[in-house]
């Protein structure tokens, strides 16, 4: 893939290991957006909070495709905003409203992941929300928050508000504006955009043929679904869980389709 950027970038021999493996994650998680269609052209962004205790967290920097990143060229940021290191790009400064709001209050956003596709827009201005109209946006229902628009993310002051919309969720939709889900690994952060993501086409899909004879799942169902993943069983000692599957699967797309992240 020829690309032409400010500078190269190389990796920082400061860099711990720790935060070079969640660096490779994020950019991977940046590449495989763009194969799956999530990207918003150098719009929209993933965030990974950097081991360690200073609270600093990556972000894509503004001015680079998604498909386009890599880890050394992710930019390491502060809960204030202040760029650590040295950087060619700076960064959207809606992205750090957003992902700083929610970095700063939950200890289990490890990854953050906000898109502005097609689907996920149309789902998020619907008066009614993600409808239980298959199995996949029945599982979602239960852990899925809202949070009014209230303009282009640059106030401040809406991070409070951002934050207490989402509570203790792991998926959101924002309204008149995107999709949003956060991990505390980067498969679970992963999991949770796809399955969203491919719960509002699915929906978007549906009510394309009239609102007129589309069946919501029965009741009981929906209520059998919410048993069925309150039972989900943490995987043992030494046992992979199913986003540790997800994600060793989901890299190896990646480096199959767009290598060259892990740079």
């Amino acid at each position: 893939m020829a690309t032409v950027l400010k500078e190269a970038f190389f990796r920082d021999p400061g860099i711990s290991e720790a935060e070079w493996k969640v660096r490779i994650d994020l950019a991977a998680f940046y590449r495989l957006s763009a194969i799956y269609g999530w990207d918003d052209f150098i719009y929209t962004h993933i965030s990974a909070r950097v081991p360690g205790p200073d609270h600093h967290f990556l972000i894509n920097p503004f001015g680079l495709m998604f498909d386009e990143i890599t880890a050394s060229s992710l930019v390491k940021v502060d809960l204030d905003g202040n760029i650590i290191g040295e950087s060619a790009y700076g960064i959207n400064y809606a992205g750090y409203v957003i992902h700083s709001a929610i970095h700063g209050a939950r200890e289990d956003a490890l990854f953050i992941a906000h898109f502005h596709t097609a689907d996920g827009m149309a789902v998020s201005a619907h008066a009614e929300g993600l409808l239980p109209l298959n199995q996949r946006s029945l599982a979602l229902i239960p852990r899925l928050s809202y949070h009014d628009y209230e303009g282009v993310a640059l106030n401040l002051d809406e991070r409070e508000r951002l934050v207490a919309d989402l509570g203790d969720t792991s998926i959101m939709l924002l309204r008149n504006h995107g999709t949003l889900a956060l991990g505390a690994s980067v498969g679970e952060a992963f999991s949770g955009i796809y399955h969203l993501e491919a719960a509002c086409s699915a929906q978007v899909r549906t009510l394309s043929i009239g609102r007129d004879n589309v069946l919501i799942a029965p009741e009981a169902a929906q209520e059998e679904v919410r048993r069925q993943i309150g039972r989900e069983r943490a995987p043992s000692e030494g046992e992979k869980s199913h986003y540790d599957l997800v994600w060793e699967a989901a890299l190896r797309k990646a480096a199959r389709q767009l290598p060259g992240f892990d740079a």
